[in-house]
């Protein structure tokens, strides 16, 4: 069976994603090739289009197109929820009551017209509706191999009214035990949080997450935004997730707290450094998103947990890896899988699986997030060739070893290769590197070359054989979803990796998912002693992460990067002296 499944239901974050009788073959969201960060009020046409070209399947040879946005039922608790909860704006209660599904049906409407653009027809294809959470729920579950009894959790801002949800899964099938309605949304009051600190929603969660362990949590006590207990949870609409006239307007422009948010913690932050008191309003929050959840998981998947240990998350607050470090000491988890798409790019998968699970079919666990599209060696010299800059470039024969002379001697090093990465994280095949032991390289490559906030942490990208050694665990981490607190032992070895709280965002390598990646950290270790490399994504401040070969050289050339390794196909500024 070939099953479709597509994001953007929500109007960002669009994606598409192929699964031929249970496997993943192809991922990719819509702003690597738009060139539009999050692709917001976008479908995803070019990104379905890639997938069935890499699989070559015709059009006509898709059974199922897969969507993640359901009608909820006026007989749900959610659309009443939402109704009660947001009383101060009428015209928005009582059209959540009489008219609670009309974004399912433009949804509908606007996958419908893709399908017939992408010649599928959609009067012919079966289009499968998914509620957005139980995608969520399916993009963790159903690819993370668990075949225990498994504890499931999604939080994210919301989907069509839900927020939050906890259910459990056995035998493939997914089952609810709780959910959360808008406003009553922990990514919704990180979000709101998010944009009062000077960042933008759906985009600057993780740098309000860097910018926590600059702070103390202890010195502002935020929990008036958030009542809770072991059980529930109430958002205080009076500060944050609020709509309409209580909006706190600046230039033109409504952010989602209040005018009175604002009167209690002072002006919005602005600009790019991090100052009193907004680290430690910072370190509050995040305290607070870890404190809830972690209330909540105990309560509703403890017993769960205490049977196998298993546990899933997914959803915009599972990209919240200081949350997940929290989660995986919780002494009756084993193992916890983070889906590494969490964001709604991944519900294209998760309404991809959902639906083939229902069909009878087995999903196949994820093996990697590789999943994009790749260029040959003559594709990258013919964009070398036709770039307006003229780059200067040769064809190699050991890029691994040129790569790690390059890194040992102090240079960053922008490594394209391979299939493009799914998901926020870059994973070795569309990344910046550095040596972690060369001094002062993460400043000068958030200064010159990815023009953002200095005080921005990077991430490790290393070998299995020193995982365990360096993170003192053998917890799973090939995804970049989790951190972790380095050991002493290495702090002084790969200073540039490791944040201001002595943890460390970590991505495991092993050979047989990124081989070349695998030989260039190896090559590292030689010169270096240290078989790991820091990593960031290839692209600059504002930008989605590059895709194709003239998408990196126009990164390239606007930056202070001098060396680019475009798979064999090395790209400098000025010819290369031996």
């Amino acid at each position: 069976m070939v099953i479709l499944g597509l994001s953007g239901a929500v109007f960002h974050d669009a994606s598409a994603a192929l699964l031929i009788d249970g496997e993943l073959v192809a991922a990719a969201e819509e702003e690597r090739f738009i060139r539009e960060k999050h692709a917001k009020g976008q479908y995803p046409h070019q990104s379905a289009k890639f997938c069935l070209d890499y699989a070559g399947i015709k059009a006509q040879d898709v059974d199922i197109i897969a969507f993640p946005y359901a009608p909820i039922s006026l007989f749900s608790p959610a659309r009443w929820h939402y109704a009660k909860r947001y009383w101060y704006a009428p015209d928005r209660a009582f059209t959540a009551i009489f008219n609670g599904n009309r974004r399912f049906r433009r949804n509908l409407r606007f996958f419908r017209q893709l399908a017939d653009d992408l010649n599928i027809g959609a009067d012919r294809v079966k289009m499968m509706p998914v509620e957005h959470h139980l995608a969520h729920a399916s993009s963790a579950y159903h690819l993370s191999g668990f075949k225990e009894k498994t504890a499931i959790m999604t939080i994210d801002g919301k989907g069509e009214y839900a927020t939050t949800l906890f259910a459990w899964g056995e035998h493939g099938k997914i089952h609810k035990i709780k959910e959360f309605y808008d406003p009553d949304s922990l990514g919704g009051v990180y979000g709101a949080l998010t944009e009062y600190l000077g960042f933008e929603m759906l985009d600057g969660e993780f740098k309000v997450m860097g910018m926590a362990p600059y702070g103390d949590p202890k010195k502002y006590d935020l929990s008036r935004l958030i009542s809770y207990s072991e059980k529930d949870f109430k958002v205080n609409t009076d500060y944050v997730n609020v709509i309409g006239l209580r909006r706190y307007k600046q230039e033109g422009q409504s952010y989602f707290f209040s005018p009175k948010l604002v009167e209690w913690l002072g002006e919005k932050r602005q600009g790019d450094d991090i100052d009193d008191p907004y680290i430690d309003y910072a370190a509050s929050i995040q305290a607070l998103l870890e404190e809830v959840s972690l209330a909540l998981v105990k309560h509703y998947l403890g017993d769960i947990l205490q049977q196998t240990g298993k546990l899933c998350f997914s959803g915009g607050v599972a990209l919240n890896v200081k949350l997940n470090q929290r989660l995986i000491a919780l002494p009756d988890v084993k193992e916890l899988f983070v889906q590494p798409a969490s964001s709604d790019a991944g519900t294209a998968i998760g309404a991809a699986s959902y639906v083939a699970m229902e069909a009878g079919e087995t999903v196949s666990k994820l093996a990697h997030v590789y999943l994009g599209p790749r260029y040959s060696n003559e594709q990258c010299m013919q964009a070398c060739q036709q770039h307006p800059e003229q780059p200067q470039w040769q064809l190699v024969e050991q890029a691994d070893v040129l790569g790690a002379k390059l890194l040992a001697e102090g240079h960053p090093l922008a490594w394209f290769q391979g299939r493009m990465e799914f998901g926020p994280r870059a994973l070795g095949n569309r990344s910046i590197l550095g040596c972690p032991s060369v001094p002062d390289i993460a400043d000068r490559i958030n200064a010159q070359i990815k023009y953002r906030e200095r005080w921005r942490p990077f991430c490790p990208s290393m070998l299995d054989t020193v995982a365990e050694d360096i993170l003192q665990t053998d917890h799973p981490a090939p995804y970049m979803t989790f951190t972790f607190d380095v050991n002493d032992a290495w702090k002084d070895r790969i200073p540039e990796v490791v944040h201001e709280d002595g943890t460390a965002r970590a991505q495991v390598v092993n050979q047989k998912t990124n081989p070349r990646y695998y030989a260039l950290i190896r090559e590292l270790e030689k010169r270096t002693g240290n078989a790991v490399v820091l990593n960031t994504s290839l692209n600059r401040r504002g930008e989605p992460m590059v895709c194709s070969p003239t998408d990196a050289l126009n990164m390239f050339f606007g930056s202070d990067l001098e060396y680019l390794m475009l798979e064999d196909v090395l790209v400098t500024k000025k010819p290369m002296t031996s």
